[in-house]
């Protein structure tokens, strides 16, 4: 009867080993492995002892049955300590091996001294061979090991099910199951003098409950069921190498996405250019890790990332991923969003041609009232053009792209303020009484309040500043003695300052209805005398450098 029981054990500790293995993932706790492993070898070293028929055969069935008794304990404790989470030092498991390999070392002495069994006697009362053992040290220290385990591995339980959240409290309470009942059979031996070991026993149902646990694990493993999801599923390739790019392998996905995978070699330094890069890229900087690769009519997401063993860095791994419906959709909204930002850059343009000429408009129509300046906002503007190309060309520091194109479009708003002057002195032919100088006055802060309600709503504060600011000072003298607020030298911004230059050039070398065009080299001579006095000296030099191109433009005029 004895021997039909642990061969039943037998057989029933191999199944569930088998279901183990059938079930099993590689990310399984090792230490569950061993469990399953342990447990049918040390249920067979019962059934070889219940069919021993000497001492010799039945010590050596006694020592495959502490195999598992000596080790079985510490990897349901490591178990337990992996299964709850907690970090167990490396110390303290190089402690708990060492006393399990010293127990077991003292348990391969049976037969040889006294440390584990200080006796043996056979015994065939019961009809078949059994021993009568007198315990020597060596087996109290099995106990007190044992001892150890148990309560380290209810203690840790007992925390995780009051304080651990991240750990299923359904696990934890069947992990007590092969505790408690290893216990129970413990003592069961010792108080009922059973002829029948129930450790086989035990250890089956400890087997049924890391069976179930292990398959829950895998549920509350949400990496490894997602990964796994992914990968039966198919869309996702992966693909990993190590430090040195060598090839470690791929899945089917990834070989039929990149075919050129097919060609790989495990083992061997890639040679492809395209992975290669990839990689090198990724080393020089970790943001580089999403690649887009066209294969055919596809384009795949190549995701780079590191491929990581015990926390260590030892590869790369490229998860590959169909990305051509996105990538084909983004083409398009980024082609229709190019569409559209010609199509707005071209009616801005029309806008602004349209407000530039709006304004020109409006300068010309203020100047057809003054009898004196046909013709002068256009010269002015090509005036200004002139002196700012020869400030560019001369290095005037300072001076941006921004600006030298606005005050070429602000130039011809300088004298807007004309249109609030009284007709009889905007009109008048000949040289203006000190009371008609005062009335013309008035046109510099009048167009500087102009401009400014015309752009006030302008995006475009720049322009709208300068704008106002050549309009307002271009009559200021560097002097102090300019009106209409009498600043003085870098008082007048830049803007007016060049103005000014432009405006009175051209109204020395223009025909006015109260004198004729005065000669370049006469002109010349009052501009540069007021350097320093009613211009700005520091615009010297850029004055002359202008001075040919100023005196060509204005022959061509007079050659009309």
């Amino acid at each position: 009867m004895p021997i039909v029981f642990y061969d039943l054990m037998v057989v029933i500790s191999l199944v569930l080993a088998l279901v183990y293995a059938l079930i099993w993932h590689k990310h399984f706790d090792v230490n569950l492995t061993m469990i399953f492993f342990l447990i049918p070898v040390a249920n067979i070293g019962y059934s070889f002892m219940a069919r021993a028929e000497n001492i010799r055969e039945a010590i050596i069935g006694s020592k495959v049955i502490y195999l598992g008794g000596c080790f079985l304990p510490l990897f349901i404790t490591l178990a337990i300590f992996g299964i709850c989470k907690i970090n167990m030092p490396r110390a303290v498991r190089v402690l708990m091996f060492f006393m399990s390999i010293m127990s077991y070392g003292s348990v391969l002495t049976i037969g040889y001294n006294k440390w584990f069994y200080k006796a043996i006697e056979q015994d065939f009362s019961n009809g078949y061979l059994m021993l009568q053992k007198t315990y020597g040290p060596m087996h109290t220290v099995y106990y007190i090991f044992i001892i150890i385990y148990l309560i380290m591995g209810i203690s840790v339980l007992v925390y995780s099910l009051i304080k651990r959240s991240d750990v299923s409290h359904r696990i934890i309470l069947l992990l007590f199951i092969p505790e408690t009942i290893s216990i129970f059979s413990y003592f069961a031996n010792k108080i009922f003098q059973m002829n029948i070991e129930l450790v086989p026993v035990t250890y089956v149902l400890a087997q049924v409950v890391f069976l179930i646990i292990a398959y829950r694990m895998g549920l509350y493993d949400i990496n490894d069921s997602a990964i796994d999801s992914i990968v039966e599923k198919g869309s996702t390739g992966f693909a990993s190498f190590d430090l040195d790019h060598r090839f470690l392998g791929a899945n089917s996905t990834a070989c039929r996405m990149l075919p050129f995978l097919e060609g790989l070699h495990v083992d061997k330094v890639v040679k492809d250019e395209r992975i290669d890069k990839w990689l090198a890229g990724f080393e020089k900087n970790s943001k580089a890790d999403k690649i887009h690769y066209r294969q055919d009519d596809k384009i795949y997401l190549i995701d780079i990332n590191h491929l990581v063993s015990a926390r260590r860095k030892v590869g790369y791994q490229l998860l590959i991923t169909d990305d051509t419906q996105d990538q084909k959709y983004l083409e398009m909204l980024e082609h229709f969003n190019t569409k559209l930002e010609q199509e707005v850059k071209a009616k801005t343009e029309h806008i602004v041609e349209m407000h530039d000429n709006l304004i020109l408009s409006m300068a010309t129509m203020v100047e057809s009232r003054d009898n004196s300046t046909g013709g002068h906002i256009r010269r002015t503007s090509v005036c200004v053009r002139y002196l700012i190309e020869a400030m560019r060309e001369g290095g005037y520091e300072g001076l941006t792209d921004s600006f030298c194109e606005k005050i070429i479009k602000a130039a011809p708003m300088h004298d807007l303020g004309k249109i609030a002057v009284d007709d009889a002195v905007l009109r008048y032919e000949g040289r203006y009484t000190p009371e008609m100088h005062n009335e013309m006055k008035k046109h510099a802060a009048e167009g500087a309040r102009i401009v400014h309600e015309i752009l006030k709503d302008t995006d475009d504060m720049e322009f709208h500043l300068l704008a106002e600011n050549v309009a307002h000072y271009h009559h200021e003298r560097w002097d102090g003695s300019g009106y209409p607020e009498g600043l003085k030298g870098r008082q007048i911004p830049l803007e007016a300052r060049i103005m000014a230059i432009a405006d009175v050039y051209d109204a020395l070398v223009s025909k006015r209805c109260y004198k004729d065009s005065m000669p370049f080299d006469k002109a010349d001579a009052i501009i540069m005398e007021g350097m320093g006095t009613q211009f700005d000296k520091s615009l010297e030099k850029y004055y002359v450098a202008a001075r040919p191109k100023l005196e060509e433009y204005y022959r061509g005029l007079q050659s009309e």
